[in-house]
């Protein structure tokens, strides 16, 4: 098992749910984060003053998946995430040793 994490831009989370959902993957755990990558932020005019915003809102997507289907995870995600510019995410995957339904004690390794 892989644990897919996805770094993204707020106004395209519903897209890649909706994505993802389709395709199966219905379970994941979503963050609001705030985060700057090659990016670094941006300005901003606020009353006449520039204000710089260093630390910008993304969502983080959590999803564990079989190892035969991350490649299709990564695939949707970046189908429905990507805008061309700076700031669209990044991608992530780290093994997943075990898994326990809290519910049934069911373990999965």
């Amino acid at each position: 098992m892989k644990m897919v994490i996805a770094i993204i831009r707020p106004e395209k989370f519903e897209a890649v749910e909706d994505a993802l959902a389709e395709k199966g993957y219905l379970g994941m755990t979503v963050t609001e984060v705030k985060g700057r990558g090659e990016q670094k932020g941006i300005k901003l005019q606020y009353r006449g003053t520039s204000i710089e915003v260093d630390l910008l809102p993304k969502m983080k997507l959590e999803i564990i998946v079989d190892d035969g289907h991350v490649d299709e995870v990564i695939k949707t995600i970046c189908e429905n995430a990507r805008t061309g510019k700076y700031g669209d995410g990044r991608i992530f995957v780290v093994p997943v040793e075990k898994s326990v339904r809290i519910r049934t004690g069911e373990i999965t390794e």
